[in-house]
């Protein structure tokens, strides 16, 4: 999937304009792209519509407009692109209370190293989380992870193809595994493209 350039954002001026219609696109865009692994920890399958949409939100936000803060933004979100051998993902660990969210995030140590795709009965493909910064600590974990799942060709074949696909997490304190339905297998094998 090719990376995002400059030339591939709106102006501040643009993206005022078309802010409503483009947001509308991008979320329903995402929902077949979004893996609930149990009651607390959801997967976000960026791609390259996603990856602007939060680049040209920060950019609004933020009121940037010059050329170098726009290209150390691209150069922050694209490596969050899938480069047609992976799928990347935003995984947010959710809890609503503050206070609870404090506690499992303690017992939660270590999960974003334990979160890995079932693409039928090949070998399970487990995520590489955090490339471009640690975000945990010795003693407790981040409420969001990204994460990298490479594949090799035979793995990408079945996910072409009929094999069941499926998103696991074994950790002590939080062990779920959910089937990735039929919209979110269409989307996401879009990615290898």
């Amino acid at each position: 999937m090719q990376k995002l350039a400059q030339s591939d954002l709106y102006t501040l001026e643009a993206y005022a304009r078309e802010r409503i219609a483009f947001r509308a696109r991008v979320l329903a865009h995402k929902q077949p792209r979004i893996v609930h692994v149990g009651m607390h920890l959801t997967l976000v399958f960026e791609d390259r519509l996603t990856i602007q949409y939060q680049i040209q939100e920060i950019l609004r936000v933020e009121r940037v407009f010059e050329p170098g803060g726009i290209a150390e933004e691209l150069e922050a979100y694209n490596p969050l692109i899938p480069d047609g051998s992976n799928l990347k993902a935003t995984m947010l660990i959710e809890y609503p209370d503050a206070d609870e969210r404090a506690r499992r995030l303690i017992e939660l140590h270590d999960i974003e190293n334990r979160v890995a795709l079932q693409i039928g009965g090949c070998a399970p493909v487990v995520a590489i989380a955090d490339e471009d910064l640690d975000r945990s600590t010795d003693t407790k974990t981040s409420a969001v992870h990204f994460l990298r799942f490479e594949l090799d060709a035979a793995q990408i074949a079945a996910f072409k193809g009929d094999a069941e696909i499926a998103v696991a997490i074994e950790h002590p304190a939080y062990c779920e595994r959910v089937l990735v339905d039929a919209a979110g297998r269409a989307a996401l094998a879009r990615d290898f493209d």
